[in-house]
């Protein structure tokens, strides 16, 4: 058997998770889902007043060393304790979810592309292409309903960190990327490309 680690990158919005999550189960479970959400950085010291004005779309806001470690783990056969994190407080919940090794590794997240410790690890990187407006509504929807956000912050957030770490960071790691899918999880030709050669890989 041989093992794959792929990553997927986007923006905010762009439909990630739906790939992630049609990939897997076209792969019937024979995957890990590793997303980059789940590794910001842990700062309890911090009050949250300071916690809210961290800039969770940098690179910085990232605990890298700790995810390269749980890819590599993975990697070795070895199951990972994943942090969980909780958005309406910025700071890791007390529990953690199991991860069992899997014949692919997944990584998913805006900024996997962008950081090259992450990016050097991967077999395969995709990049998921969604236009800004789409983005947008669809971030200001989940914020609302499952981050506890108002649309005042969420709008705000967008414009004043949001778009400007996008266009710094995000759009320009598109070009590492070996496969563009636009539209993301609705895109069912290139889900099924992408699914119909990682099994070939994998076998």
């Amino acid at each position: 058997m041989k093992q794959m680690i792929l990553g997927i990158a986007g923006g905010t919005g762009s439909g990630k998770t739906l790939v992630a999550k049609s990939i897997a189960e076209a792969l019937g479970g024979r995957i890990a889902i590793l997303g980059l959400d789940s590794y910001y950085l842990d700062r309890p010291d911090l009050p949250f007043e300071e916690r809210e004005k961290i800039n969770y779309d940098h690179p910085d806001a990232f605990d890298c060393g700790l995810l390269t470690r749980h890819i590599e783990a993975l990697a070795a056969g070895e199951a990972v304790d994943v942090p969980v994190y909780d958005y309406a407080n910025h700071i890791r919940a007390d529990k953690t979810e199991r991860m069992e090794p899997a014949p692919v590794i997944m990584v998913e997240g805006i900024l996997v592309l962008a950081m090259a410790t992450l990016r050097d690890r991967l077999n395969v990187k995709i990049f998921v292409d969604t236009d800004a407006d789409v983005r947008f509504i669809r971030r200001l929807s989940r914020d609302i309903r499952e981050r506890g956000r108002s649309v005042e912050s969420v709008i705000a957030q967008y414009m004043n960190v949001v778009r400007i770490m996008h266009l710094e960071f995000v759009e320009p790691s598109k070009r590492y990327a070996d496969i563009i899918v636009p539209e993301g999880g609705y895109n069912h030709v290139a889900i099924d490309f992408i699914t119909t050669k990682l099994k070939t890989l994998i076998v």
